[in-house]
């Protein structure tokens, strides 16, 4: 077993994928002949595994219409929304120095992982990262927790070894229903009392505060 491990978030904590996210739900809203909100009014749409997103946007509970709407949604977010996307600044370093002390690192994001695969790569991140872990295109580990419970079997790692960094509730969520200790990040787009609420114990507001929490956690 690995000695220790780190898993990153992506949207909202190894990136800033607001104008991607946002500019191709506005596009599927409006094929689908629904009115788009503004981009800001679409912030707490990152984060969250897309489907519910959608089931909120349009008030159903309908799979099926949920399902066309992602469907849409990936029209414009598989050729042009991916890249439309930002690396924070500082987070090569603050991963290279994670690494660096030992740990293993790996991306933990509910994005569908041929996506999240690209985007590591676009950005010249896949040397940081051991594995990139997404969701299937499906819907299958779309939810925080499966994904974490599938990295941990596959990996053989050892939860109480394992850190897990997000900037959203899901994160902290997913991470604590698997035994791993939490650090939130105020950076993206989720907030202190959100992280903290949901078993975040430390908070970094910048990404070079990352890798002396981390040691302070392993």
């Amino acid at each position: 077993m690995s000695a220790h491990a780190v898993f990153f978030d992506l949207d909202g904590t190894l990136t800033d994928p607001r104008t991607g996210i946002t500019e191709c739900i506005r596009y599927a809203l409006t094929k689908m002949g629904r009115v788009a909100p503004a981009v800001d009014e679409l912030l707490w749409c990152i984060g969250p595994p897309l489907p519910k997103t959608f089931a909120t946007l349009l008030a159903t509970d309908d799979a099926a219409l949920v399902a066309s709407a992602v469907a849409i949604y990936r029209e414009r977010f598989g050729t042009v929304g991916l890249f439309e996307n930002e690396v924070y600044p500082g987070i090569p370093e603050a991963v290279a120095r994670v690494r660096t002390a030992g740990a293993a690192t790996y991306v933990m994001t509910s994005k569908p992982h041929v996506y999240a695969r690209r985007i590591v790569e676009h950005f010249e991140l896949a040397a940081l990262f051991d594995r990139v872990y997404g969701s299937e295109l499906d819907g299958t580990r779309v939810e925080k927790g499966d994904l974490i419970a599938h990295a941990l079997t596959e990996e053989r790692l050892d939860p109480a070894r394992v850190v897990m960094i997000g900037d959203r509730e899901h994160d902290a969520i997913g991470a604590r229903r698997n035994g791993l200790r939490v650090i939130g990040v105020t950076y993206g787009y989720g907030s202190e009392t959100e992280l903290r609420a949901h078993g975040a114990e430390a908070i970094a507001a910048t990404p070079a505060e990352i890798p002396s929490l981390v040691t302070r956690l392993l």
